[in-house]
């Protein structure tokens, strides 16, 4: 298999993995902790390789989360655009930091995250969420280090095998 082909497959199975542990039911207590998958795999790969992953890309991923998990149509699209935006604006500073300061930024760009979200309940007339709500960033921004880790590993891995 050439390079190419396995980089895409890699960057499809990670998109559709972050798909799926996305919708992985969780108990009650745990949902509100539950990481923003489809954010932490939308950063890295702006990341890495901006010129699979644009704005239109993270509508569409967004619009896939929304029809996946039957919330207000629009929601993951507006929230992954913003995200995207964000990342490939700052992207020649976010490549170079250390991991501990790209998990510092990914607590931000995750907080930035809650803050649309309720923006945009907020407009559809929901109530206003619980403390709860704001665990999820923290979360994600302390799983960013491994999920970094480990797809920067699995990227090396295919560029020693072709080479």
């Amino acid at each position: 298999m050439n390079r190419l082909r396995a980089q895409s497959w890699l960057f499809a199975g990670t998109v559709l993995l972050a798909m799926l542990l996305q919708l992985m039911p969780l108990p009650a207590p745990l949902l509100q902790i539950k990481p923003y998958w489809l954010a932490l795999v939308l950063i890295y790969w702006a990341i890495e390789t901006p010129d699979r992953v644009g704005l239109g890309f993270a509508f569409l991923l967004g619009l896939a989360g929304d029809v996946l998990a039957g919330q207000l149509l629009g929601e993951h699209a507006l929230r992954l655009t913003v995200l995207a935006f964000i990342v490939l604006r700052f992207r020649a500073r976010l490549r170079f930091f250390p991991v501990w300061q790209q998990t510092l930024a990914v607590f931000a760009l995750l907080l930035n995250d809650r803050i649309v979200v309720m923006m945009v309940r907020g407009f559809s007339g929901e109530a206003m969420p619980p403390a709860a709500f704001w665990l999820s960033p923290p979360v994600g921004a302390a799983l960013w280090p491994f999920v970094f880790i480990l797809l920067d590993d699995l990227r090396a891995r295919l560029r020693g095998r072709e080479a």
